[in-house]
């Protein structure tokens, strides 16, 4: 037994604090479940409705973004514990049509996992006010609305990635994060099993997992108690507009699940035991390469996972994630015993400096601040 006076242990008076103080320094509404062991801390600060005051609360579900990359990454490895899918083979093999010629036999399944394919990202072809993405200065939110209903089949989007001038040669780091990948994972999911991606992934990992409250949706609603998602756009939406309806066939199987926190607890918590994959996938999982973010960061990333770590401290395996107005963080110590998920209801609250440079928020800090007592006591 640890004494009562580990600092690891779940102090929820400073959880409380921690998480209200993230809702003062900006973010409507947030919510979050931390893990040690048997002890379980579930909190809330803020309101899920700026305009009715109607508040968040734990249980909501919520649009978790490329958190979604680790579900999908887990399908897909599943098949190469089955052998129906190699790794290290390459995509051309499975998918001419979408990645034709040299380039095709180029890249590989792993590639594609990591980022490293050279792909470049389909979003700035499929949403023309995004033209100059991820450059934030160089972009403007209408698409967001223009987009709202519009109905994406997967093989169009990746064409306009295929077609895009390559980010890299491929499996050259550092990688280049790109959405366009995971796409592919999908098409490559239903050619494999002769189902959907999402039919795929439902049965072998959200069933699997025995997540509850989790789904890839087919449609643009959130059904059950979830909160409004305001987006913000770096300060072009002012006051930051709703997004919570929207059709997700834009990212699908690399960034459209809808889960609550503790479903993501339970998910990690699973697939860092072996029980979602093998111990040999999990092994492949955790090798990471350097991948250069959305937010032009470079990170080490996995297949479908990424580390955090802090010195002194041992490292968190899991994905965060954003989709119009929402955000999402899930972490998971690396023996299982610690975990953290939160979701956020506003994103891209920075503003921009006249070089495009997103400028520090309150909101930054407070944020960060909640999770280093959530992972670390």
């Amino acid at each position: 037994m640890r004494n009562a006076l580990d600092p690891a242990q779940l102090d929820t008076a400073q959880l409380d604090a921690a998480i209200a103080h993230v809702h003062r320094a900006g973010i409507p509404g947030l919510f979050a479940e931390v893990r040690d062991g048997d002890q379980i801390w579930r909190g809330a600060a803020g309101v899920a409705d700026t305009t009715t005051g109607r508040p968040v609360t734990p249980d909501m579900r919520h649009r978790v973004g490329s958190i979604t990359k680790t579900f999908t990454a887990a399908a897909v490895l599943q098949q190469v514990d089955s052998g129906r899918i190699g790794l290290d083979t390459p995509i051309a093999r499975y998918l001419p049509s979408l990645v034709p010629g040299e380039r095709g036999e180029a890249i590989t399944v792993r590639m594609l996992i990591n980022h490293t394919s050279g792909l470049a990202e389909y979003l700035p072809y499929a949403y023309p006010s995004l033209k100059g993405f991820p450059n934030a200065a160089d972009t403007r939110p209408e698409s967001l609305d223009d987009n709202r209903f519009t109905r994406f089949h997967a093989t169009e989007l990746i064409g306009m990635g295929v077609r895009a001038p390559a980010t890299g040669a491929p499996g050259s780091t550092p990688g280049i994060y790109s959405n366009t990948n995971y796409l592919l994972l999908g098409e490559l999911l239903e050619h494999i099993t002769g189902t959907t991606a999402r039919q795929c992934i439902t049965r072998n990992v959200i069933e699997r997992a025995g997540l509850r409250n989790t789904e890839l949706p087919t449609g643009a609603h959130i059904e059950g108690p979830h909160s409004h998602l305001y987006e913000a756009w770096f300060g072009m939406i002012d006051p930051p507009r709703d997004y919570s309806v929207f059709d997700m066939s834009w990212v699908g199987p690399a960034a459209g699940l809808i889960s609550t926190v503790t479903d993501l607890n339970r998910f990690y918590g699973l697939l860092l035991a072996g029980e979602i994959v093998s111990q040999a996938s999990l092994t492949q999982m955790r090798r990471t390469v350097p991948v250069i973010s959305q937010e032009g960061k470079t990170i080490e990333y996995g297949l479908g996972l990424y580390p955090t770590e802090a010195p002194g401290q041992p490292t968190f395996w899991g994905h965060g994630g954003s989709a119009w107005g929402a955000g999402a963080l899930s972490a998971t110590r690396a023996d299982g015993n610690r975990q953290l998920s939160v979701a956020v209801n506003l994103q891209r609250w920075n503003t921009l400096d006249p070089s495009g440079k997103p400028q520090p928020h309150p909101i930054d800090a407070a944020l960060a601040a909640f999770c280093r007592l959530a992972m670390y006591g």
